[in-house]
């Protein structure tokens, strides 16, 4: 009997983490299906995409509201289809604010929900795990620190460890090669706040240092034709979905606050984390946020290894003091935090997931992981 699984990844990191869960509960030796809305990564796992997650990829209050009438009418296509269609389970896979939705709604039907990511509820609006407890029956969590959290409210959850630690491995006996990398984001509301201000950062490091090259690496092509006369004025060299490959051989890279921040720390690689919403956005984000860092790195090891440049202070100026602080400085004990980081979040996490979500399905107990 074929066991059908519904799953919604609504972001590009989504994507990347929701890719290895897919790949992992396929080669389990089940048969299964799995759709949902997905990305290109998840389709190439093995996922039938019935909705692209392009349509739900924005970022802040205001950006969010600009495209609220198509995201509530995908949303509630999503659950129209699996009301009808129903799976075995549902997996939301990290877009809180999409995704619990969809999963009150389908298990008011009594459809199984699991929900791969924490939000950060720990760090800000905790009020949501009121809606997370009537949403979700199950929450995989990345981060040891946020099962804590989850206990307290009764709600059942477990910590598997991040994907990202099962390919991404520490750097070893790098070799400097005067390279650094720019990776303003994957939306096109960051990359317009935060690119020009990261290529005014290059040049005034280039003064600095003559011998440094840039490199600038798009996550989709949504914005190349505004990206490309700003990036070669600089010169900068800029390429398209490649960062993956260009992280691990930099010197440095000045990075949106986001999942880029924990690849890079799993990968062993210094930055610059820079982080700036709209006006709107930032002003209810800064009333809502309760904890001291923004960036991953800071909030796992719990003190601040990275430079972290917010709202106003991310700016060219001060990108470039920080960057080079970095680049003249001996980083060996930050690459030491960095594998620190990497060997606590290395636990086979896809495969752990494909594991708990195979034994909920079929209501076999969690035993020690609950």
């Amino acid at each position: 009997m074929t066991v059908k699984i519904a799953i919604s990844a609504v972001e590009t990191s989504g994507d990347l983490i929701g890719a290895k869960l897919v790949a992992a509960l396929k080669a389990q030796d089940i048969d299964i299906q799995i759709m949902g809305l997905s990305g290109d990564k998840m389709i190439a796992a093995g996922c039938v995409q019935l909705w692209d997650q392009k349509r739900v990829n924005v970022m802040g209050f205001s950006e969010v509201l600009k495209k609220l009438p198509a995201l509530l009418w995908l949303r509630r296509t999503v659950i129209g289809y699996f009301s009808t269609n129903k799976p075995d389970v549902f997996i939301g896979v990290d877009g809180p604010d999409f995704n619990f939705m969809i999963e009150k709604r389908l298990k008011q039907q009594g459809i199984k929900t699991v929900h791969f990511i924490s939000p950060s509820v720990w760090a800000w609006r905790q009020s949501r795990i009121k809606k997370i407890k009537k949403s979700t029956d199950l929450v995989l969590c990345l981060f040891p620190f946020e099962v804590e959290f989850y206990q307290k409210h009764k709600q059942r959850a477990v910590f598997v460890g991040h994907p990202l630690a099962e390919t991404l491995q520490p750097r070893v006996n790098y070799q400097a090669t005067k390279t650094i990398l720019l990776m303003p984001g994957s939306r096109a509301s960051e990359i317009t706040r935060l690119l020009p201000e990261m290529l005014t950062a290059a040049a005034m490091m280039a003064v600095q240092d003559p011998q440094l090259k840039f490199h600038l690496a798009l996550a989709n092509d949504e914005l190349l034709g505004w990206a490309k006369p700003l990036a070669t004025k600089a010169n900068v060299s800029i390429s398209i979905g490649d960062a993956h490959q260009w992280m691990s051989q930099v010197d440095l890279v000045l990075v949106a606050s986001g999942t880029a921040a924990l690849e890079l720390a799993l990968l062993g690689v210094p930055m610059v984390v820079v982080y700036k919403l709209s006006a709107f956005s930032y002003l209810i984000a800064s009333r809502l946020v309760k904890i001291k860092w923004v960036s991953l790195p800071n909030i796992i090891a719990n003190k601040p290894l990275v430079p972290e440049l917010i709202q106003d202070a991310a700016n060219g100026e001060n990108i470039a003091k920080h960057a080079m602080e970095i680049l003249t400085s001996d980083v060996t004990t930050l690459t030491q935090a960095f594998k620190e980081i990497h060997q606590q979040l290395n636990l086979n996490a896809s495969e752990e997931s494909a594991r708990l979500i195979s034994e909920f399905i079929y209501e076999r107990p969690l035993h020690k992981y609950e």
